[in-house]
């Protein structure tokens, strides 16, 4: 296995859509007929300009060739708040590797290099939401489970 970690660029639209579509299938246990052609064009315009304006970064893992995993880090800003007083933050989306390459240490990995990325930018509000599967790898690297946040739904 000879992994190479890079991170995503605009020429990487098609496998960044893709893989979104293929995380959300899983994550909302979609069959392949439910319909996700708007998704799919919304995540392709979302891609071209969070990846040009630099409010998204994605990596992109590869063996040689073959696509082994993504993960990618949206960077937003809310109002300043006691523990946080710049706003700034991050929320960790896409974890995906592909099921011949599970259990590697590939999304540790990537984890890693977002949570580096943002730290780079000095932010340290980072969140994310984790699926049963995904929660151990979260939990190992020192995520916490949030008590206070709330949700309303879309049909309330």
């Amino acid at each position: 296995m000879n992994l190479e970690y890079r991170k995503a660029a605009i020429f990487d639209l098609d496998i960044l859509t893709k893989t979104r579509i293929q995380v959300l299938r899983a994550a909302n246990q979609l069959e392949p007929s439910v319909d996700m052609s708007e998704v799919e064009r919304e995540t392709q315009k979302y891609y071209k300009a969070a990846l040009s304006d630099g409010s998204h970064v994605a990596y992109l893992v590869f063996d040689r060739e073959v696509f082994a995993g993504a993960c990618g880090i949206s960077y937003y800003t809310v109002m300043p708040t006691f523990h946080n007083p710049t706003g700034r933050k991050a929320y960790v989306m896409n974890m995906y590797t592909h099921p011949d390459y599970r259990r590697r240490g590939i999304a540790l990995k990537t984890l890693d290099l977002l949570v580096q990325d943002a730290r780079g930018r000095g932010i340290t509000a980072i969140s994310l939401e984790a699926t049963d599967m995904g929660r151990p790898l979260y939990e190992k690297y020192g995520f916490v489970q949030m008590e206070c946040e709330m949700e309303l739904p879309s049909n309330g």
